[in-house]
């Protein structure tokens, strides 16, 4: 591989990982909001347990573990491209 080849893909890599931090920070800007919809969720009364309020609650926090879930797969497919990249160029 030519060295303009390998500085491309070198300031690529750079870039991916620069994706995953944000990636990170997306998943860290959610998990409190998730947090606080498990507490509404953990202490809501007995008599709301089997209620519209409780299902809403259950189902958001849900859809918030799968996002979380879906950014933690993409840091590791980013991970996965950035260690290929490396190979490539050969560092």
């Amino acid at each position: 591989m030519n060295d303009t080849r390998r500085k491309a893909l070198r300031e690529l890599s750079a870039k991916i990982g620069e994706l995953r931090e944000l990636l990170d920070t997306y998943k860290n800007d959610i998990e409190p909001h998730r947090d606080d919809e498990q507490e509404y969720l953990d202490c809501m009364p007995e008599n709301l347990q089997s209620s519209e309020r409780h299902e809403i609650a259950e189902e958001a926090v849900s859809h918030l573990e799968e996002a979380i879930s879906n950014l933690e797969e993409a840091d590791s497919s980013l991970e996965s491209a950035i260690s290929e990249l490396d190979s490539a160029v050969g560092d």
